[in-house]
């Protein structure tokens, strides 16, 4: 008698998705899918509405990640009214925005939602893989981890007006600088976020290199990997073009500007979710499907661009002797790696004092469609509009991180529960595993806002005449 597992919602990530694990009757894993559950339509509602209110109505999509909405949907406008370069205090005002909210969403993510996972381990008793567990046994590490979001989240309000869903950037520019007494209250904190950058990659190399055995065995698997980078290779988080390397490393293209992206990329639609699966056109979607995000940037440039991100991305890629790290559990390594490499960018910004500079705007010739891209703490992000002579948008295409991420947290899953659920007593803790392996992606699923608290877990087993043969319920 065949049996299906359903995990639904899957606890510790941003949104809500569900797994169903299809078990044969020998008690084998006949087939896993990761489901997207949620429709948000954001691509069909701002049709109609004027470009100029596009860069604060798309953020809406989500309350973890608003700024990389945000930023993509400025820098999309931007082309759309015919500006190609925006001045100074503008880009390095949103480039200050963007590596602000990449940091505290990284520190978010593993202080809060992947540490319980790394600390206590995978098979843990349920009530003590939370962040609340991590307060009582690790309260240093706790605090470290609010107080490094809290620092990214002033970044943010001091440049975009609000912690979530601000206004600072604009088609064109931004509407405000860095004042000085702004500058001088980040810069008193620098050192201190350093250091706890420091202390974070080490946490995660450390972990990832005593459960090296585990983590090569766990959702490991040779993908693609698409990211930005500029002209010589160095990463870029907030512009550059797109580049895409194959398991081994070897280039597929490089140099691809925002507007030719559906010449390189197209998306497949299957009909048990919601989210699409985007693939390399030039493989097809068998073998074209790719990872974004921390694993994959840190994979394909050359440099990260800062010296101890350079360092420590050095140590990274000796692990695999150069060559890229497909290590799902990588992902956390490499998180924190960026983590630095952000407070360093921002000490960069903070110490530029086109910050404090007065030109802020810049206009140019309508063009009516504008593409964007921009690297989300989750990955690769892009924006495409067209917009007509009555300003109004008439057409939006969004592919977001956790999109391009489809395809492989779905192989996640079924890699996880085959290795881990066949033939076994289905507990909480192996059940937990297969969240695990998708909380390493950092998902935003139809990046929706995050839910706090504890979240109901369900898991029902079904037999094939659709009986509920068992059934278990938490929170």
């Amino acid at each position: 008698m065949s049996t299906k597992i359903v995990i639904e919602p899957v606890t510790r990530v941003e949104g809500h998705g569900k797994v169903t694990i299809h078990l044969d009757d020998m008690g084998n894993v006949d087939e896993a899918r990761f489901h997207i559950v949620e429709f948000r339509g954001f691509e069909r509602f701002i049709q109609g509405r004027p470009y100029w209110e596009v860069p604060v109505l798309v953020q809406r999509l989500c309350g973890i990640c608003p700024v990389s909405h945000h930023l993509a949907a400025s820098k999309a406008m931007d082309a759309v009214i015919g500006v190609d370069t925006i001045t100074p205090t503008a880009e390095k005002m949103r480039r200050l925005m963007h590596y602000g909210q990449i940091y505290q969403s990284h520190a978010l993510h593993f202080f809060h939602l992947a540490s319980p996972d790394l600390l206590f381990g995978f098979d843990a008793d349920a009530s003590q893989r939370n962040v609340i567990a991590v307060a009582q046994e690790f309260p240093q590490l706790a605090t470290q981890g609010i107080h490094m979001r809290r620092w990214g989240q002033q970044i943010i309000e001091a440049t975009a007006g609000k912690r979530i869903h601000g206004t600072g950037s604009i088609p064109g520019g931004v509407n405000k600088n860095l004042s000085l007494e702004e500058r001088d209250r980040f810069l008193a904190d620098l050192d201190q976020q350093l250091q706890w950058a420091r202390e974070a990659v080490a946490i995660a190399r450390d972990y990832t290199m005593e459960h090296l055995e585990t983590a090569r065995g766990f959702a490991a698997f040779p993908s693609n990997h698409v990211g930005l980078v500029d002209d010589e290779g160095v990463l870029d988080l907030y512009d550059g073009r797109l580049k895409a390397i194959d398991p081994d490393g070897e280039v597929i293209f490089e140099g691809m500007e925002a507007h030719e992206y559906s010449d390189y990329l197209a998306e497949e639609v299957r009909p048990w979710s919601y989210m699409k699966f985007p693939f390399i056109r030039s493989l097809g979607p068998r073998r074209g499907w790719y990872r974004v995000g921390p694993l994959a940037r840190v994979n394909l440039c050359r440099r990260m661009g800062t010296p101890e991100a350079d360092a420590a991305r050095e140590e990274f890629m000796a692990l695999t002797d150069g060559k890229p790290n497909h290590l799902t559990l990588a992902y956390h390594w490499a998180r924190m790696i960026e983590l630095l490499h952000c407070a360093e960018r921002i000490g960069e910004l903070l110490d530029d004092p086109d910050l404090q500079g007065d030109e802020l705007t810049t206009s140019g010739e309508f063009r009516g469609e504008g593409v964007a891209i921009i690297e989300a703490p989750r990955g690769t992000l892009f924006h495409h509009y067209r917009v007509d002579r009555n300003d109004q948008v008439t057409m939006a295409n969004l592919i977001v991180s956790t999109t391009s991420n489809n395809e492989a947290m779905n192989r996640a899953v079924t890699d996880v529960a085959e290795k881990y659920l066949s033939g076994q007593r289905i507990t909480d803790g192996l059940l937990n595993h297969v969240e695990v392996a998708i909380r390493a992606y950092d998902p935003c699923l139809s990046c929706a806002t995050h839910a706090l608290g504890q979240m109901p877990l369900s898991i029902e087993i079904v037999g094939p005449d659709g009986a509920v043969l068992a059934s278990r319920l938490k929170g």
